[in-house]
């Protein structure tokens, strides 16, 4: 099977070129689209960080330097969360708020973009396989030869 036949290498390619795109509408407005996804996923009442890491896919302490880059923009402020001195939270600004309606206003039109060009079918039957693939993905494992061995 070539590389480019394969669901993973597709996964990706079309995933990095959506968020190349998203990426240079983003730029227009002053952020990143690491950014304005961030943004979208805070609550009003505030969000954990640990909570943000676990939807970006990183880790609390790697999530430090965009959340610090953040609050230089005056996007967000934390706050360490009432009850659990131990968590933080992240909260937007006034700006934050703006600037979180314009990535929600790309996110939307890039979908009514899609939808208008893909039939019902094929969407639903395109967001059917995702989920799929996900619950396949997160199930899989991985026998090694090291692990045949130790049978």
């Amino acid at each position: 099977m070539k590389q480019q036949e394969t669901i993973d290498y597709l996964l990706k390619v079309v995933w990095q070129n959506m968020a190349n795109s998203y990426n240079q509408i983003a730029s227009g407005v002053g952020i990143t689209q690491a950014i304005g996804y961030v943004l979208i996923n805070i609550e009003k009442e505030g969000t954990p960080v640990s909570k943000l890491a676990g939807l970006l896919g990183v880790k609390a302490t790697s999530l430090s330097r965009m959340l610090n880059n953040m609050e230089e923009q005056n996007l967000i402020y934390r706050e360490i969360a009432v009850g659990d001195k131990r968590s933080v939270k992240v909260f937007l600004t006034e700006f934050g708020i703006e600037k979180r309606q314009v990535a929600k206003g790309v996110v939307i039109a890039f979908n009514e973009y899609l939808n208008a060009n893909l039939s019902i079918t094929e969407r639903n039957h395109l967001v059917s396989t995702l989920q799929k693939v996900n619950k396949l993905t997160l199930a899989y494992t991985i026998t090694t030869e090291d692990d045949k061995q130790k049978d």
